[in-house]
């Protein structure tokens, strides 16, 4: 499950912004997952609901942002959007694509005191 090493690199992230800023309580916590990055959302859930414990995270909110993807068919130039990376192009049935959006994983705010 890499969702548990994301999840201890997002406390890190939270951890290093709490030392440089001098925060001492993060109330919540916003964190963009793409469709198309291979991340499966309720396992990182699950994963944060675990390593946050005895963290400064242990009491914050965790909101999850889903990020839909899209891609542009490379034949056909025509612009779609898909949950998956083997969906053929709508127009021309190609599968050659280039990806827009839905590969962020990134850790969006915090919300702190």
């Amino acid at each position: 499950m890499h969702e548990l090493s994301i999840a201890m690199s997002v406390i890190d992230i939270a951890d290093e912004y709490a030392a440089r800023e001098n925060v001492k309580c993060i109330n919540g916590i916003e964190i963009e997952v793409g469709e198309l990055s291979g991340v499966i959302l309720e396992a990182l859930e699950f994963a944060m609901g675990f390593a946050i414990k005895e963290t400064i995270l242990e009491n914050a909110k965790c909101y999850y942002i889903k990020i839909p993807g899209a891609v542009k068919c490379k034949n056909c130039l025509h612009e779609f959007n898909t949950n998956n990376l083997y969906t053929p192009c709508p127009e021309c049935n190609s599968y050659e694509q280039d990806i827009l959006s839905g590969r962020e994983l990134r850790v969006k705010s915090l919300i702190v005191d």
